[in-house]
């Protein structure tokens, strides 16, 4: 076994398994997919830490990969079909995509909080990040019945919450406390102080 197998096995079993994720799926992908060939070659070494991992190539490029275990539980809280229309936004270098590919229907990847209405409806959308604000463009593109995964720093502490769209009306439930970087797009823009 490689260095980079022996680190996948060590991140599923020591970051992954312990957080609940018994999605026998998700298990999969994340020991199928190597996590190091989507980080910069002088960063692989990090690739399976339990950290948020900057990926982007200069201060104006907010890239990241978020914590296995985050994505994971996320992941599993989707409950992603085989034939599901799923959209990554915030799909950084691609890794979560990769993933999500193992075991869904069709993945898609948009960079902001405007999503890709061209491929709407989606079954599921999944934020790679967080959002300070409503993301309502994306709640727009789920299909009834659809599920949204990220987490909302909408307030403290930061929340991983899955909403769901039903008769279009929009649902949501916080499912674990998590704190990841915001997706660029998707901050708060700045008040009035006097």
């Amino acid at each position: 076994m490689s260095g980079f197998s022996t680190a996948r096995q060590k991140m599923v079993d020591g970051q992954v398994r312990p957080s609940d994720v018994t999605d026998i799926r998700i298990i999969d992908a994340m020991l199928a997919v190597p996590r190091e060939t989507f980080v910069p070659e002088n960063k692989r070494a990090l690739a399976y830490l339990d950290l948020d991992l900057e990926v982007g190539e200069g201060a104006s490029d907010k890239q990241f990969l978020i914590k296995p275990a985050v994505l994971a539980k996320m992941l599993q809280a989707a409950e992603i079909k085989e034939t599901d229309n799923v959209l990554v936004v915030g799909c950084a270098c691609g890794y979560a995509a990769a993933v999500i590919g193992q075991f869904a229907g069709q993945v898609h990847s948009a960079t902001g909080a405007d999503g890709d209405p061209a491929k709407a409806p989606f079954d599921v959308i999944v934020l790679n990040g967080a959002t300070e604000i409503v993301p309502q463009k994306l709640y727009e593109q789920l299909r009834d019945g659809g599920r949204l995964v990220g987490v909302f720093a909408t307030s403290q502490p930061q929340r991983a919450t899955i909403v769901t769209r039903s008769h279009g009306d929009f649902g949501n439930r916080a499912l674990f406390d998590a704190a990841v970087p915001v997706l660029p797009g998707m901050e708060r823009l700045p008040a009035f102080v006097f």
